[in-house]
């Protein structure tokens, strides 16, 4: 995908790339909100040991390849056009924060809803309809590595999730968000049991209290 977009004569839009300090931001919600929230005040040590931990596992999607993310991409923002044929049937809204980044990002983003419950199964479905979909299209594509980077993406997404919600909820005066947290913390305790997470797994065991059911 193109990085640079054309907007009118002479004046193009550069897509700002959605780097490790930008995901880090994020995450960063966790500790300012969400632990707050769950009356586990987080101290230097457990601060130090988030961000270090989380600037390791960002490695592998910062150097894998980027393409247009539009982070919002979920079932509010999709909108069925059925006058319209294949693809171009799906219509598209909040892609205004477009940025570069890893393909998993919004794929995630699909297939663990923030808002309506995605059964596990279903989720696997389509994520092996994507990697075969992927393998057909380019033979460089390695499906145990982006197996991966949607681990890592998932538990990335989710833990901005559960922050954001409880922002929303204690600065914004917003409560209603606070019954999609449980259906989160499902998502993230789903990407934290790949191997690659093992030992985020045990931090979150540690330091992360789940939300209230």
């Amino acid at each position: 995908m193109p990085e640079t977009l054309p907007l009118a004569p002479q004046l193009s839009y550069a897509i700002p790339t959605f780097d490790t300090d930008a995901l880090l931001v994020e995450i960063g919600l966790m500790l300012e909100w969400y632990l707050p929230d769950r009356g586990a005040e987080p101290t230097e040590k457990v601060r130090t040991e988030f961000i270090t931990m989380w600037r390791d596992l960002l490695s592998k999607p910062a150097a894998s390849g980027k393409t247009w993310v539009l982070r919002d991409f979920h079932s509010p923002n999709l909108i069925w056009l059925g006058e319209r044929s294949d693809i171009a049937r799906v219509g598209i809204i909040d892609f205004q924060d477009a940025v570069l980044g890893p393909p998993a990002y919004d794929l995630v983003s699909l297939l663990q809803d923030a808002r309506v419950d995605v059964p596990e199964q279903l989720e696997l479905a389509l994520l092996t309809r994507y990697i075969k979909a992927r393998r057909a299209s380019d033979d460089s594509f390695d499906p145990a590595e982006f197996a991966e980077l949607y681990a890592v993406m998932s538990a990335q997404r989710n833990t901005r999730l559960l922050g954001t919600f409880a922002r929303l909820n204690r600065r914004d005066g917003k409560p209603q968000y606070l019954r999609h947290q449980p259906r989160i913390w499902t998502y993230l305790t789903r990407s934290l049991a790949h191997p690659v997470l093992s030992h985020a797994r045990e931090w979150y065991l540690a330091n992360v209290p789940p939300p209230v059911a």
